[in-house]
């Protein structure tokens, strides 16, 4: 998660968008020159307080005390009457009916109010239970693997994300998988309910149907959710083959005791506690392994890298572009590792305390290549802080909710390149092959293309829970209908209603929408393309073109100030302005995705042939039951 906007540490518990009746009395004593001067106060009042919110809250993310979180608590509660006051007073003005444009757009975005609507004593409800949920997830350690009388626990980061990164052990995975799902979601489950049906209840207080709709509305498309479907089914081929493929390697190291050749791939084994990125499967997947592995990790440890010099690097692409170099209160207040003796949220994560100079980030950062490019990722939210500081504090948002996690990973796509690595210094320079090419491509594609269908069924599942279809009795066995239906994955053992298998997952406790991560993959991939062509090192019209995955804009002022223009409009504009500016289209496509993988794309449907792969997957018997057969019995 990144908690880089407010619209994800505060937006999720205060906004519902309100339609005032307005009367004819109204309409003669609020002239738009009196709106224009409440605008004003309310983006300077509204800027002070979230600096105060955003200050408590940072402070029990990155300490996770019982006074820090009461603190926290108290503070929410009233920023939460303030904003009651305040949209009380802000449906007073007849704002659809006025013309200056700019006028309009900040009084409808902040015409809204959200779970603040609710009576305070569910509002305080509901803070609690979104704090204690993320207490839980944040505090929660499981017991060593194999040592019965080891003291020694272990936290998701970095220990258990290093056991999904190393090992091999299948049962030493297994128990990790099911442990971590004890310790979170198992004990969430219980709160969860309660979570739902306030989130419900804020978004029902004003026209919206549910909180799924209420989610959704910053895309500003009526049609959002078939076009994510529209989305999914361009990129589906693309991760059938490669899901095929997979498959086939794991069967052959692993054997036919823990999968099949036709069958979903067990969760436990993808390298991931989520199954949600696929990348450590490089080690023994890669399609030519007699070519040497790219593995920037060795040179970094050998160069002596720490924390802080990771992004030190970051900071550098983007100051070759033209764009912000970090304040010097960023490297004072930031925390890049994980400090000692303190329990922490170590999810990574990118703060804009709304005052134009204080911007942070929060990382529990190891020295590798993974943490390498997520602190480009974290820097790109910052970067999009730098640029849109001077908007009015309505205005000090992403686009859409996508753009704000499009930036850092455009960025990522130019940073991963063997090019770009050999530049500064973390790999040889070595000569490009079609086989080194498909590689590169494979071990990005573990990545970008596994992540695709977990990005979208994470809010798939959201909606359906908000909107009913999905009912308490059945939150986990529905939420596994979804992963084997998208992802072709089953458990490593067969699930009841009695786990609650999404509390494993940040962002289901965190309250923080998904599907922002979905969008952010389908148009980084614009983004990218749009950026190669003003550097120069990509025309999609010549065909002697270098391939777009080889383009690397590194120290390109052009692409950089094509790319500030955009960054620095914030919300000021719908999202399809802002996309237009830089790319010139006005929708999401994933095409560019498809060309930057097609070379990858026509391998693996060559390979798959060759081995004769199943195209899909068969029905597992080990997904999820209505609660444990064994107390059945």
């Amino acid at each position: 998660m990144k908690l880089h906007q407010l619209c994800i540490i505060l937006w999720p518990w205060v906004i519902v968008t309100w339609q005032p009746a307005v009367t004819e009395t109204l309409n003669k004593k609020y002239s738009e020159i009196e709106a224009a001067k409440y605008l004003d106060n309310a983006n300077h009042v509204l800027a002070q307080w979230t600096n105060r919110v955003i200050h408590s809250d940072w402070n029990w993310n990155t300490n996770l005390t019982d006074e820090n979180a009461e603190k926290k608590f108290a503070v929410n509660m009233e920023y939460g009457k303030l904003l009651k006051t305040m949209w009380k007073e802000t449906i007073k003005y007849p704002w659809t009916t006025y013309k200056n444009p700019d006028i309009k757009r900040q009084f409808k975005l902040l015409s809204v109010l959200g779970t603040a609507a609710l009576p305070e004593d569910k509002f305080k409800k509901f803070d609690e239970t979104v704090s204690a949920m993320e207490g839980l997830y944040g505090k929660a350690t499981i017991p060593e693997y194999g040592k019965k009388n080891s003291n020694r626990t272990l936290s998701l980061e970095p220990d258990i994300n290093e056991i999904f990164d190393k090992s091999f052990d299948v049962n030493e995975l297994k128990y990790v998988w099911i442990q971590w799902r004890e310790a979170t979601g198992k004990k969430i489950r219980p709160m969860y309910a309660d979570y739902v049906k306030l989130s419900n209840e804020a978004a029902k207080l004003n026209n919206y149907s549910d909180n799924a709709e209420f989610w959704i509305r910053g895309y500003d498309d009526d049609n959002f959710r078939p076009q994510m479907e529209r989305l999914w089914e361009q990129i589906k081929p693309l991760y059938i083959q490669i899901h095929a493929y997979v498959r086939r390697k794991m069967w052959e190291q692993y054997g036919n005791s823990v999968l099949t050749r036709r069958g979903p791939i067990p969760a436990h084994l993808l390298g991931d506690m989520w199954a949600q990125s696929w990348g450590r499967l490089d080690q023994f997947t890669r399609p030519y392994p007699s070519t040497d592995e790219l593995n920037p990790t060795s040179a970094m440890i050998n160069q002596n890298y720490t924390p802080k010099k990771m992004f030190k690097v970051a900071e550098e692409f983007f100051t070759s572009l033209n764009l912000s170099a970090m304040p010097q209160s960023f490297w004072e207040k930031s925390v890049l590792e994980k400090p000692p003796g303190r329990e922490l949220v170590c999810h990574a994560s990118a703060w804009d305390f709304y005052d134009s100079n204080d911007f942070r980030i929060k990382q529990c950062t190891s020295v590798n290549f993974m943490d390498f490019i997520t602190a480009h990722h974290e820097m790109g939210h910052i970067q999009y802080y730098l640029q849109y500081k001077d908007q009015p504090f309505i205005y000090r948002e992403g686009a859409n909710e996508g753009f704000h996690e499009a930036i850092g990973d455009t960025i990522s796509l130019s940073v991963s390149t063997p090019k770009h690595l050999h530049k500064i210094g973390l790999l040889p320079k070595t000569s490009r092959t079609y086989e080194s090419d498909i590689n590169y491509l494979y071990k990005i594609g573990l990545d970008k293309i596994a992540f695709l269908p977990f990005g979208y069924l994470m809010d798939l599942w959201r909606w359906n829970v908000f909107k009913g279809i999905t009912t308490e009795d059945q939150y986990n066995c529905d939420w596994w209908k979804l992963r084997y239906t998208y992802q072709g994955i089953e458990p490593p053992v067969t699930r009841t209603e009695d786990d609650f298998d999404p509390g494993a997952k940040y962002h289901i406790v965190g309250n923080v929408p998904y599907i922002r991560y979905f969008v952010s993959y389908i148009i980084q991939f614009q983004f990218h393309q749009a950026l190669c062509e003003k550097a120069g090192q990509f025309d999609p019209n010549n065909p002697k073109s270098k391939p777009l995955h080889e383009c690397d804009i590194y120290q390109s002022t052009n692409a950089g100030n094509a790319f500030k223009k955009m960054l620095k409009l914030g919300s000021s504009k719908p999202w399809f302005d802002a996309m237009e500016l830089l790319t010139g289209q006005r929708e999401m496509d994933a095409g560019p995705l498809l060309n930057y993988f097609n070379p990858l794309y026509e391998w693996l449907q060559n390979e798959n042939k060759r081995t004769g792969e199943y195209l899909g997957w068969e029905t597992s018997k080990k997904i999820c039951v209505k609660s444990d057969p064994r107390i059945q019995s």
